[in-house]
């Protein structure tokens, strides 16, 4: 070989090296990372972020600055992710929303859905809570069911995320009832209305719900898991209160970043997160609402990420809810 030859192929390595070394930051994080939650403050997915990037801070050195960004079932926030720098500075705090049915949910997205995001972590799964306006006089949700079906069209239910409308609509299909739909920017602001009676159903998540069925303000009438949680083991399974099989809906919520997000910050973020995910303060506020952690790798989160979207697509094809 000769001098040229071996210059050159020199010169080739070190600018692979020096580029590899630019695409893989060392001292990452060197300043605050935000973290955008598609949903309200107070939702569940806002008590998720907060919790845990609380606890990511602690072990990265750096604030994660939670932003709220509501709107479109999620769609606003997602999209404002996507569009952001791939450096690590800006992450998602993604739901089955943002990243599995929303595909489903809409005729046109302004990303694509399974390219625009790199998997990180996901941080945990919960089921929802089937509820009702305590001046209903239903007990039960076989006893709401006959209710609903002697008033078609009369009712209305609130949604204000993806899996609380799938979810109502999917027991609407399962048990041939008929009740509008009224949408809402935030769950606090439906739970509030199912309070006052604008509403007579909502379906959320434990951490919006169980506290307002705890509290005797609404009646809960069952869970949408396959199983009775341990949180609230006298609620049945909407499976166990209408004598039904295959019916279950679950929400979770992970961490995704920009497409092109060097690998080395990825790594960073999901061992920060894995350790939230296992943190006994966490443990302990979640457990009892219901909510399960699972730590994993990034590509686990991807297998899952598209196994839900499938999933979610079967759910809302199912529950014929029309794209959008």
């Amino acid at each position: 070989m000769n001098k040229f030859s071996i210059f050159l192929s020199l010169a080739i390595v070190l600018g692979a090296a020096a580029n590899l070394v630019q695409a893989q930051p060392a001292n990452y994080p060197v300043k605050s990372v935000r973290a955008v939650v598609p949903f309200a403050p107070g939702s569940a997915t806002d008590q998720v972020a907060r919790a845990f990037t609380a606890k990511m801070a602690e072990t990265l050195g750096q604030t994660f600055v939670v932003e709220n960004k509501p709107g479109a079932n999620g769609m606003l926030g997602a999209d404002s992710v996507a569009k952001a720098a791939p450096d690590g500075y800006t992450i998602l705090i993604g739901t089955n929303s943002t990243n599995a049915a929303l595909k489903s949910l809409m005729k046109r997205l302004p990303y694509d859905q399974d390219t625009a995001f790199a998997p990180v972590a996901f941080l945990g799964q919960v089921p929802l809570i089937v509820a009702i306006n305590i001046d209903i006089t239903s007990r039960t949700l076989k006893e709401f069911v006959a209710f609903a079906k002697a008033k078609p069209n009369e009712l209305n239910y609130a949604s204000a995320s993806t899996s609380q409308r799938v979810s109502t609509e999917m027991l609407m299909s399962m048990a041939g009832i008929q009740m509008t739909m009224v949408p809402y920017k935030s769950s606090p602001g439906a739970i509030a209305d199912l309070i006052g009676g604008q509403v007579s159903l909502f379906t959320a998540d434990f951490a919006v719900m169980l506290p307002q069925v705890k509290a005797g303000k609404v009646r809960g009438l069952a869970v949408t898991s396959t199983t009775r949680s341990k949180a609230v083991p006298e609620l049945p399974t909407v499976n166990e209160a209408l004598g039904i099989k295959d019916y279950e809906l679950i929400a979770f919520f992970a961490i995704y970043a920009p497409a092109g997000t060097p690998p080395s910050v990825i790594a960073q973020l999901n061992r920060a997160a894995n350790l939230a995910a296992n943190d006994k303060d966490i443990l302990a506020r979640f457990s009892g609402l219901g909510f399960e952690t699972d730590p994993g790798s990034p590509e686990a989160l991807a297998d899952r990420t598209r196994r839900e979207t499938l999933k979610w697509a079967k759910a809302i094809k199912e529950a014929r809810i029309e794209p959008e």
